[in-house]
């Protein structure tokens, strides 16, 4: 069996865990310890405070300095609501592509890196496996994995961080901060404003606040910066409320993210917001003791940088054979915590990141031969 193939048939594995990320990734990580055994290699769990999911990660080789760190999440995004032609937990091929949910972000990554395990191992410098959760809600999964991995291993050379690239480098990526506002009203019947207080219509006018922030932020915004597109963009992914159309919203809530450039700080910008919510909580309280907004932080990540980033670019382009500028992109991913945490990061991996969260999300077979030649490299380069 050819180490494609073989990343392939571990792909297919990895696409059949429904690793959703409101799910327990706990099948997939027993899955790649067994697999990591067998080839000799321990492995260490990570796990969070329920006991239902896990980092995972393991030193492939001898326990030196100059090694490399290949990471990738285990989660994936809902398939819910939307319009699949197949099974997306079963991988289909057609017209060189690899359909299923994952294939693309990131179990494509994750598959490759495995399949090279038996290569790894018998090489004079190693590499270190991280798999992750949580990454699709905000990066909530790596921190504890990654602040384990900077106390426990030997110092690598770099970390890599197999979002889909398209196998480009890429050394720069937005922060993101994710926010939910929680409106608690008062009920009454519909007609009878004065006895009642909609916890929906509190709610529109803080979303109609974030929609003309959200304009703000995009004319203030540097062209030149190198992202696209360039301003921090705050968007409100989830709402939800009341009960019936003649009464008073007893209850409201929605959720918004925020991804900032290096140089934007999310806390500044929404520095009015959440004075607008101070204020508002204390003026509903003022006529109904128990009502009220809120407003939670519940995940978020830093921003990557190519701060201290030359020597690990000059290193994954010799394995990619690319010669294009680094790039930066605005998605938000784990890459910022790595860096934070003193490894010297990029990303770079197969697949592009506008097939993913997609429904009939799809990686090309060509990627994955192109992941596979990056990976032989790699191999040869640490042997």
């Amino acid at each position: 069996m050819t180490d494609l193939h073989a990343a392939r048939r571990i792909l297919e594995t990895l696409v059949a865990f429904d690793t959703t990320s409101h799910r327990s990734n706990l099948a997939l990580i027993e899955w790649v310890e067994e697999y990591l055994a067998d080839h000799g290699v321990a492995s260490e769990r990570v796990p969070d405070d329920s006991g239902e999911k896990a980092n995972l990660f393991a030193i492939c080789g001898p326990a030196v300095e100059g090694g490399v760190i290949l990471s990738g999440h285990s989660d994936v995004v809902p398939v819910a609501g939307q319009d699949w032609t197949s099974d997306p937990w079963v991988v289909r091929e057609a017209d060189g592509r690899l359909y299923g949910r994952g294939t693309s972000d990131m179990k494509g990554f994750i598959a490759l890196a495995l399949a090279w395990v038996p290569k790894f191992v018998s090489a004079s410098r190693p590499v270190h496996l991280a798999i992750s959760y949580d990454e699709e809600v905000g990066c909530a999964g790596a921190p504890a994995m990654i602040a384990r991995m900077a106390k426990t291993i030997p110092a690598p050379r770099c970390a890599i961080v197999g979002e889909p690239s398209l196998m480009r480098v890429v050394t720069g990526h937005k922060g993101i901060a994710v926010h939910e506002v929680t409106v608690r009203g008062h009920e009454a019947h519909s007609s009878l404003l004065d006895q009642g207080l909609s916890a929906n219509m509190v709610a529109v006018r803080l979303m109609a606040q974030l929609a003309e922030l959200a304009e703000e932020i995009e004319r203030r915004a540097d062209a030149g910066n190198g992202f696209d597109p360039p301003q921090a963009t705050l968007t409100i992914g989830e709402m939800e409320g009341g009960t019936a159309a003649n009464i008073l919203a007893g209850h409201a809530r929605f959720v918004f993210d925020l991804r900032c450039p290096p140089n934007e700080d999310a806390d500044a910008i929404l520095a009015p917001f959440r004075r607008t919510c101070e204020d508002m909580d204390a003026q509903m309280k003022a006529r109904f003791p128990g009502t009220g907004v809120r407003l939670e932080r519940r995940s978020g990540t830093c921003a990557m940088t190519p701060e201290g980033s030359d020597d690990a670019v000059d290193f994954v382009r010799a394995l990619t054979g690319e010669n294009a500028p680094p790039l930066q992109v605005s998605y938000a991913a784990e890459g910022g915590q790595f860096q934070q945490a003193g490894f010297p990061t990029v990303i770079c991996g197969p697949g592009s990141i506008e097939q993913a969260h997609q429904p009939d999300e799809w990686i090309a077979l060509s990627q994955l031969e192109a992941g596979a030649r990056f990976m032989d490299r790699l191999a040869e380069a640490l042997a």
